[in-house]
């Protein structure tokens, strides 16, 4: 092991140091010091690289955008967005089950986090699919894979990490990924009928786990055509704001990172001045959530960053991207090696320690093999959401394994019509780059 050279020994202890249970950020901290040490730069040169590292703009939005998604969860705009479409499309075969899969996608518009948005939407679509007659580990699992594509639909966090690091248009990814978000989206609806024969057992239905329900319709007995217009109206500031945010970035009228703080702005006057439901305490529970959820990414793209530049100082960049290229000379079968990397990585890691890790490796095999960043981008996005609900680590399985008081292997035991349907879609968005690129084709 003494043998290899700095950077492969820093690769190597930051895996150790994982398995050992030490908490990602600092892995990479200490793994980045340790091969600092070894390549004989001094300790006074770290606080300057950790600074520069975290000092850009375009990370503003992460922040902010985690905001937004707690603030919007807090003011009811989650419930009244269930609601209103489980009131226009639950009468549909799937039931609840289409419901969760589009409110999924919608609140994925809204959050940009996965395990923000299984927290934030999770009971109430846990609780529908229950009364509905699904299980309860396949609903959970659903709510699982539906709040991993967050990171697929924009505005999406890890698209906006990819486009600092890939230096790609942000925009232009938000765009991109549109299209195959939503098919995504059609595939979990297409699994819903594997929930079988368990879809009819109703003592498998149950609230146990305190699971929060929705209240009680304020439509009943009303018209269909009445209660899909009072529930419009009663979510109507809710399913306005993928509008402002998207529609104001594909406008031009501001950047991903102002669109943020939009966001952000729009969910406290929503709270306060539509809502009325914005009070001191839940302003203050939002900040607080907020602020956690903030402090964990943003330390580990801090981190992140001192290995980056370990990896670029110890040349490992040319060494393994050179090794991946002379892996094959087929492009197919190197797309296949970092999908099938990017996928076991995303068992064990967060999203936003895969990409500072591997994308200084990736990215000049993607200029080298002349892909475009921007369907690479969007391929690896939803290569990284499968595995926010793959075992053993899936974050999102994690969150939903606190909110059921279910053991993660049954919930992951559910997810598992939706992986392999989810494999399936990455195949198909990866051998047919326009369907990242429709929508750029359009607007241009």
């Amino acid at each position: 092991m003494f043998d290899l050279d700095p950077g492969t020994q820093m690769v190597i202890l930051f895996f150790v140091l994982l398995a050992l249970r030490v908490p990602v950020a600092f892995s990479l901290g200490l793994s980045s010091l340790y091969a600092m040490w070894l390549l004989g730069f001094g300790l006074d040169l770290v606080g300057d690289l950790l600074a520069s590292g975290i000092a850009k703009f375009s990370l503003l939005a992460i922040p902010f955008f985690i905001l937004a998604g707690a603030l919007m969860g807090t003011v009811g705009i989650a419930e009244r967005m269930i609601r209103f479409f489980r009131v226009l499309i639950g009468s549909l075969p799937g039931g609840m089950g289409v419901v969760g899969t589009v409110v999924c996608l919608f609140w994925g518009a809204v959050s940009g986090s996965g395990p923000a948005s299984v927290a934030a939407i999770g009971p109430l679509i846990i609780k529908g699919m229950e009364e509905d007659g699904y299980p309860r580990a396949f609903a959970a699992a659903l709510v699982c894979t539906g709040a991993a594509l967050s990171i697929v639909i924009p505005p999406s966090i890890g698209l906006v990490i990819y486009g600092v690091i890939a230096e790609t248009s942000i925009a232009q990814l938000f765009i991109a990924a549109i299209v195959p978000g939503l098919f995504m989206g059609l595939l979990m609806i297409a699994t819903l009928p594997f929930a079988g024969k368990a879809r009819h057992a109703s003592a498998l239905a149950g609230s146990g786990g305190g699971l929060a329900a929705l209240a009680p319709s304020p439509y009943h007995g009303m018209p269909y055509g009445a209660r899909v217009g009072r529930s419009f109206v009663d979510a109507f500031w809710g399913l306005l704001t993928p509008v402002v945010i998207l529609g104001g970035i594909y406008a031009g009228i501001f950047t991903p990172t102002e669109a943020a703080i939009v966001a952000t702005v729009y969910a406290l006057f929503v709270g306060l001045f539509i809502y009325r439901t914005l009070t001191v305490t839940t302003l203050y529970a939002a900040l607080v959530e907020a602020s956690a959820s903030s402090a964990v990414v943003m330390l580990v793209v801090t981190f992140a960053s001192l290995f980056g530049w370990v990896v670029t100082v110890d040349d490992l960049v040319g060494k393994y991207s050179g090794a991946l290229l002379a892996f094959s000379d087929n492009e197919w079968i190197i797309l296949a090696v970092i999908m099938i990397v990017v996928l076991i990585a995303g068992m064990f890691m967060d999203a936003v320690t895969i990409m500072f890790i591997t994308l200084p490796i990736f990215m000049p095999v993607v200029d080298k093999l002349d892909w475009d960043p921007v369907w690479f981008g969007v391929v690896l996005m939803v290569n990284l959401a499968i595995g926010l609900f793959t075992p053993p680590v899936g974050i999102n399985l994690f969150v939903a394994a606190n909110i059921t008081k279910m053991s993660l292997e049954r919930i992951a035991v559910g997810a598992v019509p939706f992986l392999v349907t989810s494999l399936i879609g990455l195949a198909i968005i990866a051998a047919f780059p326009q369907m990242s690129h429709v929508l750029l084709d359009f607007m241009e």
